[in-house]
């Protein structure tokens, strides 16, 4: 789950974090407004949306006076933002964020996530802020300085002073960052964080430490436990096929292709995925119906499948294991005895019951396509977007 920058910010406030002074608008009388209680001359205007790359895209802009915020407004307050992580059509703009521009001395970069390879948190700084990290981590992986954080533990002050000194820190702006890294610390564990990034964070000129941005993903798996964290989230930023997948608990993911797949495991839904690109095709989605595939539950992942246009075919592979083949087949009769589906259906179903599962298809009155092995399932599915056989 996501959250805009404007909550972040509210987080890390509250921990300790020091943010400019901020106020989130709607409309042009609430810029004014803030603008006003602001009580200074220059300010930022930022769009709020769940991507990266606002300004590049024309969702930041520096105001000068009351005219320019009025003017800037204007313009970003319903605009499409188009960034390089948002669709082509771009993401349309609700609110923004007007706070008070800070005076920068040197604009650094701070993140916490996994790093599933150690098996621990990384704690990163830069003194590349401001720049897009992922080129600096490709080209400059050098200036990209860690520390990790076993599950369990915390990060100690001698590792936030390592990271102080480590950006060139001196005087009172390194009490000042390990203050900052020693809160964004307790940001990230209390609310079950699986991301939190400052790109930029920024020395003044006064030598505070402020964070001038704030990119938090949490951890799905915890919101349970974060009713706080679950009030946030702006279901107008997600896939609206992804957010009505959730209200059936499924695991969807809506992707470019034109081939759907319906499976049962994530590992084994990525392996479909994988080999339906090897045979030259592009999966539509990543759905995983989890371990209970009934006629509800096929039904559901049908709809979900179906309301995505780009669909040319789907491509059903399920492996028996707990769940049984013939009653995942009967679940696919059953669904389809409600949908009426128009494109070729491919089904590839192994393990547990699926010679009675084989028997169960051959048997319906629907035209399925029953492919013998994964590879041949996906091959048929690919076949089947070009009209082929």
């Amino acid at each position: 789950m996501k959250i805009h920058e404007y909550q972040g910010k509210k987080l890390f406030k509250k921990a300790g974090v020091p943010t400019p002074e901020g106020y989130i608008v709607f409309n042009i009388n609430e810029a004014i407004d803030a603008y006003d209680r602001l009580n200074t001359n220059k300010v930022v205007l930022k769009a709020q949306i769940h991507a990266g790359g606002r300004g590049k895209g024309g969702g930041v802009k520096l105001a000068n006076n009351i005219q320019e915020v009025k003017t800037y407004a204007n313009e970003i307050i319903g605009m499409n933002l188009i960034t390089h992580q948002t669709s082509p059509e771009g993401q349309k703009v609700k609110c923004m964020l007007i706070e008070e521009a800070s005076d920068i001395k040197q604009e650094l970069y701070a993140g916490i996530v996994l790093d599933r390879s150690k098996e621990q948190y990384v704690f990163m700084v830069s003194t590349e802020g401001g720049m897009e990290i992922e080129k600096v981590a490709d080209k400059t992986p050098n200036k990209i300085i860690k520390e990790w954080i076993s599950p369990g533990s915390d990060l100690k002050a001698y590792q936030a002073r390592k990271l102080a000194f480590a950006l060139g820190l001196n005087g009172i702006q390194i009490k000042h960052a390990i203050n900052v890294f020693l809160s964004l610390w307790n940001v990230f564990k209390q609310n079950d964080c699986s991301l939190i990034e400052i790109n930029p964070l920024v020395i003044t000129k006064s030598d505070d430490v402020i964070a001038l941005d704030s990119k938090i993903n949490f951890d799905d798996n915890a919101l349970y436990r974060q009713n706080n964290i679950k009030e946030m989230r702006d279901l107008s930023e997600e896939e609206p096929l992804e957010v009505k997948a959730d209200s059936y608990n499924l695991n969807y993911i809506k992707l470019d292709g034109n081939v759907g797949c319906m499976v049962n495991g994530a590992g084994l839904a990525m392996g479909t995925m994988d080999i339906i690109k090897l045979h030259g095709g592009e999966p539509a989605n990543f759905l995983d119906v989890g371990g209970i595939a009934n006629s509800e539950t096929v039904s559901h992942g049908f709809k979900i499948i179906l309301s995505d246009e780009n669909v040319k075919s789907i491509l059903i592979n399920i492996f028996g294991g707990i769940v049984r083949c013939d009653r995942v087949a009967q679940g696919v009769i059953d669904a389809l005895e409600q949908i009426k589906i128009n494109i070729p259906i491919v089904i590839r179903l192994e393990g547990t019951n699926a010679k009675s599962a084989s028997e169960l298809l051959k048997k319906a009155k629907f035209d399925f396509i029953v492919a013998e092995s994964l590879n041949d399932a996906a091959k048929l599915a690919v076949k089947a977007t070009k009209g082929e056989k």
